[in-house]
C-alpha cells in the first residue's frame, strides 16, 4: 500500500443498518448460537434491552475494513477490544489512524490505531494493526 504517511486518516461506513438477519447468519457461520444474539425474550431476561451482534461479528467488519483498505497480504498485526454492543439499527463506521511509519525486519511498516464507532459516534470496539506499507 502506497501513500500512507503518519497521520494519515481512513474513514468507511462498512454498514448502512444493522440487522438481526446479519446476527443469525454470522451464528450460522461461526456456530456461536447464543441466544442472547438472537432471541428477543433471552436477551431481555438477562437484563438487555434487546438482542445485540456477537462481539466477533463487529471485529469481522473491522477486519474486513482493514483489509478492503490495505489489502489481506498487507496486515502483520491485528488486535481489537471489544467496549460496547452493537444494536438492530445501528450503523456501523470504521476508522483507521496511522501513528507511526517506519522499518522493521525489511520491510516499510505502519502502526494504526483503528475504531469501531456507531451513528452517534458511541465507540464499540478499538484496537491496532500493522500494516505492510510498499
Amino acid at each position: 500500500m502506497t501513500g500512507i504517511a503518519e497521520g494519515a486518516e481512513h474513514r468507511e461506513v462498512m454498514i448502512d443498518k444493522v440487522d438481526r438477519a446479519m446476527f443469525v447468519r454470522y451464528a450460522g457461520a461461526s456456530g456461536d448460537f447464543n441466544p442472547i444474539h438472537w432471541n428477543e425474550e433471552f436477551a431481555k431476561s438477562a437484563g438487555y434491552p434487546t438482542v445485540f451482534a456477537q462481539g466477533m461479528f463487529t471485529a469481522g467488519v473491522l477486519a474486513t475494513f482493514l483489509t478492503n483498505w490495505v489489502g489481506e497480504d498487507a496486515v502483520r498485526r491485528f488486535r481489537t477490544r471489544f467496549v460496547g454492543q452493537v444494536w438492530p439499527g445501528e450503523s456501523i463506521t470504521c476508522s483507521a489512524h496511522v501513528r507511526r511509519v517506519y522499518d522493521d525486519d525489511g520491510e516499510r511498516r505502519a502502526d494504526c490505531e483503528l475504531h469501531v464507532i456507531n451513528g452517534k459516534g458511541e465507540e464499540k470496539i478499538n484496537g491496532d494493526a500493522t500494516i505492510l506499507v510498499s
